[in-house]
């Protein structure tokens, strides 16, 4: 049988290293020997003796979930073998942190990550719920965190003689040592007459990045259970 669809670029190849690496751009392949974490329903395809689970979260973050609708929605994944992660075609990327790094990231943007990272969320300071309700996972320890991206992300170095503003629908991650604050851009006779649809931005101060994507965010699926 002969097809384009058989290219080399398109044929799962074996790991050659445990945990997470790209497979393509759509998708992140992890060699799974022990356990990692995932987004729930980011599995597409596995081999291997595979447990998938619904991971539990505390009390808090599940308050500050369900008051969001955002946070992390996480399964984890346990035993031996090889599983692909993917979610709505979105571009995938790898971010490896290392010991006394930390990433301030948007739950939406998370796919999956090693075990040895822990994760909090906390409210987006300088916003609160005026935001849109903006509450980001904070990751911090050493390992590898997958990330997605709808369309190819804009990494914008912040300074501090250059803030960032970036649209609050559009921002996917930055440098947790930035700090944040809602900033208004538009006067009060302009809101008055309808506005420019671009009222308030999220203000990122100090030295570091904010990492935004092509397009602002699609209304989140009600998840259940």
């Amino acid at each position: 049988m002969h097809s384009d669809l058989f290219a080399h670029e398109n044929m799962a190849k074996p790991a050659t290293a445990p945990g997470m690496s790209v497979h393509n751009a759509k998708s992140i392949v992890y060699a799974v020997n022990g356990e990692c974490y995932a987004r729930q329903g980011a599995m597409v395809a596995y081999r291997g003796n595979l447990k998938f689970e619904k991971q539990g979260q505390g009390v808090g973050n599940f308050l500050k979930r369900a008051v969001t609708g955002e946070g992390l929605a996480l399964m984890t994944v346990q035993g031996q073998g090889e599983v692909w992660f993917a979610h709505e075609a979105a571009n995938c990327f790898i971010v490896d942190i290392a010991p006394g790094d930390s990433l301030t990231i948007n739950g939406r943007n998370v796919l999956c990550f090693d075990p040895t990272l822990s994760y909090e969320i906390q409210t987006v300071k300088g916003a609160g719920m005026t935001g849109g309700g903006l509450f980001n996972s904070v990751f911090t320890g050493h390992g590898k965190l997958g990330v997605i991206c709808e369309g190819n992300p804009i990494v914008i170095p912040v300074s501090p003689q250059a803030p960032v503003f970036v649209d609050t629908d559009a921002v996917v991650g930055w440098s947790t040592a930035l700090r944040t604050s809602l900033h208004r851009s538009q006067s009060l006779g302009s809101m008055l007459r309808g506005g420019s649809g671009e009222a308030v931005q999220l203000k990122l101060e100090g030295e570091g990045f904010v990492i935004v994507r092509p397009s602002e965010a699609k209304p989140q699926k009600q998840q259940t259970g």
